[in-house]
């Protein structure tokens, strides 16, 4: 069933979101990029103080896609204790060499996540090759937050076929990108393993703003009553 994941920036947030029963705690750093990472001591105390059940994953930056770069903040990320690692693939820099040595991180259970982006046209194609260097999941997010939401850059056929192309590599799914309360019904019906918000659960949907809980509410709110029952660990279990 699809979880609602909830991005976080302080461990004030992290137990704000927790209050509301998301899926998934993000941590990220918005006023930094797409995918802004916080300092990893944030990171390790916020997954100290939360309850061990929590499912937790954090970006390790907008970072150029350079092997030397890379593996560092991977490393440093996964050390922190969090149960998923997420790396933007942005474009430039090279990424086959990047996915190599990704694999070797990924054979030491480090549950790696793809951050792919749909207002740059990923080909689809490299799911696989994802799947091959040993990453848990793919998720599809925008990269420049002021073109629009997830549902603008692409249509309902081109993320089904994202979410078949992963659930074909037995890979966990999600979808994210400025999405609103009124794109959920629909990307429900895709059965992705979760959708992430930021914007929409902030005050003035401005994602650098504060979190607001009765937002999370109202967007938790879209969730049919069996879905929001039945979402929870079992999005989120190793694959």
């Amino acid at each position: 069933m699809t979880g609602m994941l909830a991005s976080v920036n302080s461990l004030a947030e992290a137990l704000l979101v927790q209050r509301a029963a998301v899926d998934i705690i993000d941590l990220k750093q918005p006023a930094q990029g797409a995918l802004g990472a916080l300092p990893t001591a944030s990171v390790a105390e916020i997954v100290a103080t939360l309850p061990a059940v929590t499912r937790i994953s954090a970006t390790v930056g907008d970072l150029p896609m350079l092997p030397e770069r890379l593996l560092p903040a991977v490393r440093e990320m996964a050390a922190t204790g969090v149960d998923y690692v997420k790396i933007g693939f942005f474009p430039g820099g090279d990424w086959p060499a990047c996915l190599e040595a990704l694999h070797a991180v990924a054979g030491q259970g480090i549950a790696l996540i793809a951050v792919l982006f749909a207002d740059t046209r990923p080909d689809f194609a490299m799911i696989a090759e994802l799947r091959r260097a040993g990453f848990r999941g793919v998720m599809l997010d925008t990269m420049d937050k002021g073109r629009g939401s997830l549902t603008q850059c692409m249509d309902a056929s081109e993320l089904r076929a994202f979410v078949d192309a992963a659930r074909g590599q037995g890979m966990l799914t999600g979808l994210a990108g400025s999405l609103r309360c009124e794109d959920v019904p629909g990307l429900l019906a895709l059965a992705p393993d979760y959708l992430g918000f930021r914007g929409a659960l902030c005050r003035e949907h401005c994602r650098t703003a504060q979190l607001d809980l009765n937002r999370i509410r109202q967007v938790r709110a879209q969730w049919p009553a069996e879905l929001a029952a039945l979402s929870g660990d079992q999005c989120y279990s190793a694959v």
